[in-house]
């Protein structure tokens, strides 16, 4: 509701010079997509649930068959009934109602450890609300503080012409593909470390991480090759103007390259701590980290340096390498291992 409310604000102010054009296209994708928030916190919360049950394949095919129905729906809509922005959007909201209904469904089955009541109730423990909220706010806060940054950041990309944005936009979807195999391994950091973490075996979650660190590496070293490899086909596929398919592939190589050196430290090694409780902690280093390097250098290096996107980029390396050298010297001392949450 806030969001449907604030959306002049968004679209006028924050992203006054965008063309016109452009402008009437974000308006009708906001309006679709915006109502699908709703069935995409429902999803994440039952893939949450499945994966702390450990069964992370549950979350797996419900995922795939959601981005099934988007790519079908945008197919057909835009191939077939020739639709604008809204071929887009509208696949988007369905899928995601439908990975809602999927997950409320399949959390409903009683021989479960974990699931929902034949009768919803208002009941609730205070004690497991109130341990939910010590975790869950600061990492929604975290969340929101390094969106709120992209969004300011994408504003300022705005200014910089349509080859900017259009290469901004495709090297973020294709850079999201460069780091899901240490993004995904992660995930599975969390449950394996706040396992031990509640057994109180340290140790144990110390070997683990190393163990999954390094994997991390090795699947972001691998995925990367491949990317790289195949990057030339990757960038035919939008038909973009030589000058932003030269951009994307400059931002590409080097979110790639860089991250396969510092990537891992910086976000998956934090959720070991975070596995641990230490939510407080990594919260402050990244909204720092994010706002000092990604945000206030990314618009020096862009604008007073006139890098444009490339300096945005570029800052952003160094908002990665500030968090890694933090998160690593937080690691290696033990305050991380008295912030388990009590019964």
């Amino acid at each position: 509701m806030l969001l449907y409310c604030i959306r002049p604000f968004v679209l006028h102010v924050v992203f006054g010079q965008i063309e016109a054009d452009v402008a009437d296209y974000a308006n009708t994708y906001y309006l679709i997509v915006e109502a699908s928030t709703i069935f995409l916190a429902i999803y994440n919360a039952g893939a949450a649930l499945f994966r702390v049950m450990g069964n992370s394949q549950i979350s797996m095919w419900v995922s795939l068959w959601m981005n099934v129905i988007n790519v079908v729906g945008n197919a057909v809509l835009i191939f077939g009934f020739h639709r604008g922005v809204e071929g887009v959007a509208i696949p988007t909201l369905v899928s995601r109602a439908v990975a809602a209904v999927a997950m409320v469904v399949l959390l409903k089955k009683p021989t479960l450890p974990l699931h929902l009541p034949e009768k919803f109730s208002f009941r609730h423990e205070k004690a497991i609300i109130k341990n939910i909220l010590l975790l869950g706010v600061p990492n929604g806060v975290e969340g929101s503080m390094f969106q709120l940054g992209k969004l300011l950041l994408l504003s300022v990309v705005s200014a910089f012409g349509t080859a900017s944005v259009a290469a901004n936009a495709i090297a973020n979807t294709l850079a999201s593909f460069q780091i899901l195999a240490p993004q995904s391994i992660g995930l599975g950091m969390v449950t394996v470390v706040s396992r031990c973490v509640g057994a109180g075996e340290f140790e144990s979650a110390r070997t683990y991480t190393r163990k999954l660190m390094r994997w991390g590496y090795v699947s972001m070293l691998l995925t990367n090759l491949f990317i790289f490899a195949a990057l030339p086909l990757l960038l035919r596929l939008y038909s973009l103007s030589a000058e932003a398919t030269d951009y994307a592939r400059i931002l590409l190589l080097a979110h790639g390259g860089i991250g396969i050196l510092i990537w891992p430290v910086a976000f998956q090694l934090p959720q070991t701590l975070r596995a641990a409780g230490d939510t407080r902690f990594t919260m402050l280093v990244s909204s720092a980290s994010m706002w000092a390097f990604r945000v206030v250098l990314g618009v020096i290096m862009a604008k007073t340096f006139q890098m444009g996107v490339l300096g945005m980029w570029g800052a952003m390396f160094v908002d990665w390498i500030g968090r890694s050298v933090v998160f690593v010297i937080r690691y290696r001392g033990h305050r991380w291992e008295t912030k388990a949450l009590k019964d």
